[in-house]
């Protein structure tokens, strides 16, 4: 049975999301479903679109198929709630997705907890952005902090077609790596922080750059990109506003 048919377990994984309101949710129990979802084998046929979120392919992928749905054909991008979180898996595609009331400005801190399943060779990132603005238009504009199989971490900006690497594919003993040993999923958190004219990334809890903003955007949506042919679990996507309460970005 090959990697992609291999059935993997994802269990009691327990995580804070603020907006969920009963203590079940705040407890992923032991789910069973293939590396990519599909009609035969649903982790559970009430899945479905998330709410209100959006999403943006990039490039030309006009004709890709985008479900959350009980499945009826191999789609290119299966979003769906999954409590606690969301699970996504990437085909030929890449791309963002975002809910548009989940905004931070000014001295904040953006964290998601995400779960990558067997990469196999492939080593593509996967992580967060902030400060996005007009993220369904051709003049989107985001930062974006990723990790990949490998180890590393890769810090850019985007405008419209344009991106700007601002720290480049870098090794990072703070990144869980996926590794010959690995058979569960591997997990990640994510981390920015901004606080005056400095920002932070950090990753597990360390912090892996820091630097002045300059001419950074950092105002505006957050969300999480994701790179082609991904499988992952994000637990929580939370916003923590300075001096105020942390808030779980929900549906």
């Amino acid at each position: 049975m090959t990697n992609v048919f291999k059935t993997l377990f994802l269990a009691l994984i327990v995580v804070s999301l603020a907006a969920c309101s009963t203590p079940e949710a705040e407890v992923m129990t032991v789910l069973e479903f293939p590396d990519r979802p599909d009609a035969n084998s649903p982790a559970n046929p009430t899945f479905q679109w998330p709410g209100s979120w959006e999403y943006c392919l990039d490039g030309d992928h006009a004709d890709a198929v985008v479900t959350g749905d009980t499945l009826t054909a191999d789609p290119d991008v299966y979003f769906t709630n999954m409590t606690p979180g969301w699970h996504v898996t990437m085909k030929s595609a890449a791309g963002i997705f975002w809910h548009p009331a989940s905004t931070a400005e000014g001295d904040f801190t953006v964290s998601s907890n995400i779960f990558l399943f067997d990469p196999g060779t492939l080593n593509e990132g996967y992580g967060i952005i902030i400060g996005g603005s007009n993220l369904d238009m051709d003049d989107q504009k985001y930062l974006y902090f990723l990790a990949r199989r490998s180890g590393e971490f890769l810090i850019k900006t985007r405008n419209g077609a344009d991106t700007q690497v601002v720290v480049d594919w870098t090794p990072s003993e703070a990144v869980t790596a996926w590794t010959e040993e690995s058979s569960d999923p591997i997990a990640n958190e994510f981390s920015i922080q901004t606080e005056g004219n400095t920002i932070s990334f950090s990753i597990n809890g360390a912090v892996v750059h820091s630097q002045d903003k300059g001419d950074l955007s950092t105002d505006g949506i957050v969300g999480f990109r994701l790179n082609h042919a991904t499988n992952v679990h994000i637990s929580s996507l939370n916003v923590s506003m300075a001096g105020g309460d942390t808030v779980g970005v929900s549906e």
